[in-house]
């Protein structure tokens, strides 16, 4: 009889588990309060009016079909790590191993109603796109736009889509001839935002900001959001007529009450293989998970592709009783595309090295092109590449 499994999560870590998992012969149930999965990667271009909120979407149940494991939408409740069970609309589902990929909680300081988001609900980035779109017709504004820190766990953060939402704006002002009637100002609590990518690329990215114009306010709490104004410690205030910000991520408030082990921000605690100890059969795997690795790691979209194989490699050798494990940590590095509007950035970190290469105008195509390799690659349709 085949084994089964339960994927609790519908992004790209769910998403590549269940792939490999179904390939690895175990019966697999795939639950996700969306019907598709949002591309988080190129949404940074619905706010600009690039593409639509349909273009960043891809249909789960196509995908289930065509990948041949079932397909559940459904709100999670609740979860049970010693049972591998979750109630899901009132129902509990139970299989021989769990995987939670449901992702993380968010920080949100005081305030935060006051601000838009481009890394939350997909609802939230249209409403974004709204609010910047109705700015640019009055013609001149002053923007904010940055991203917070959890000290409780510093891999919890997402600088890159804030930069690249700010270059993107800077681009399309210029397109409009609009650029000298908008302030545009970048913050973080952080002394050095980004330092994650390397001293070349936060060096480079500063000297963009500088040569752009954009005001770089940073190093100080932040306490909370006004109408009109982003509120750091001992009184500092950034006036603004949009704030774009997002919070620094946290342990998701069902994996917080699940009785997994957590750390100390609430993510869950795993071995290399993304297995969680003294529980056999449950995985966790991205944003859901508390990363391993070096002092610059951070939870990345290829960092939870690679521990979604490595854990479904993993269960498809227990459930066939072989001893051989994968590790995850191999993999623990920071990548991006940085994308600016009119081109783009090549950012990689590893232990050994650090690289940083411009990529003027095709960059922001090549982009484009991921966005449209990863849709054709999980629909069977396009050749997948190593590793991606």
């Amino acid at each position: 009889m085949s084994k089964t499994a339960l994927v609790l999560g519908g992004g790209f870590g769910g998403l590549e588990s269940a792939i490999h998992l179904a390939k690895g012969g175990i019966e697999v149930t795939l639950v996700s309060n969306r019907d598709f999965l949002f591309l988080y990667p190129t949404s940074i271009w619905v706010p600009t009016g690039e593409v639509g909120l349909e273009d960043v979407k891809v249909d789960l149940a196509d995908l289930a079909r065509r990948n041949g494991f079932k397909f559940r939408q459904g709100a999670v409740q609740s979860i049970d790590g010693a049972k591998r069970a979750a109630t899901v609309d009132g129902e509990v589902l139970t299989a021989d191993y769990l995987v939670l990929a449901i992702g993380a909680g968010k920080m949100k300081p005081k305030g935060s109603e006051h601000t838009h988001t481009i890394c939350g609900a997909p609802e939230d980035t249209e409403k974004f796109r709204d609010a910047l779109q109705a700015l640019i017709q009055a013609g001149k504004g002053r923007i904010a736009m940055g991203f917070g820190g959890n000290p409780n766990d510093p891999s919890a953060v997402r600088g890159g889509p804030g930069f690249e939402m700010m270059f993107n704006v800077d681009n399309l002002l210029r397109q409009r001839g609009l650029r000298e009637q908008f302030e545009l100002t970048f913050f973080a609590p952080m002394a050095v935002p980004g330092a994650r990518m390397g001293e070349r690329a936060v060096a480079a990215v500063g000297e963009l900001f500088g040569k752009l114009g954009i005001g770089q306010r940073y190093g100080k709490k932040i306490v909370g959001f006004e109408s009109g104004a982003v509120l750091f410690e001992v009184g500092g205030r950034l006036e603004a007529d949009l704030v774009m910000f997002i919070p620094a991520g946290d342990g998701h408030p069902l994996l917080k009450s699940s009785g997994l082990p957590v750390n100390a921000a609430g993510f869950v605690q795993i071995d290399s293989g993304c297995a969680v100890p003294g529980f056999e059969g449950v995985y966790a795997i991205g944003d859901s998970a508390a990363l391993e690795g070096p002092e610059f790691r951070a939870k990345q979209g290829h960092v939870t592709e690679a521990m979604a194989r490595v854990a479904a490699a993993n269960i498809v050798a227990h459930a066939a009783g072989r001893a051989e494990r994968q590790s995850y940590l191999p993999h623990v590095n920071i990548l991006c595309v940085m994308d600016m509007g009119n081109g783009a950035a090549w950012v990689s970190r590893t232990e050994a090295k650090q690289r940083l290469w411009s990529m003027p105008v095709y960059g922001h195509w090549m982009k484009k092109g991921w966005g449209a390799y990863f849709k054709l690659s999980k629909k069977g349709m396009f050749p997948r590449l190593p590793g991606m």
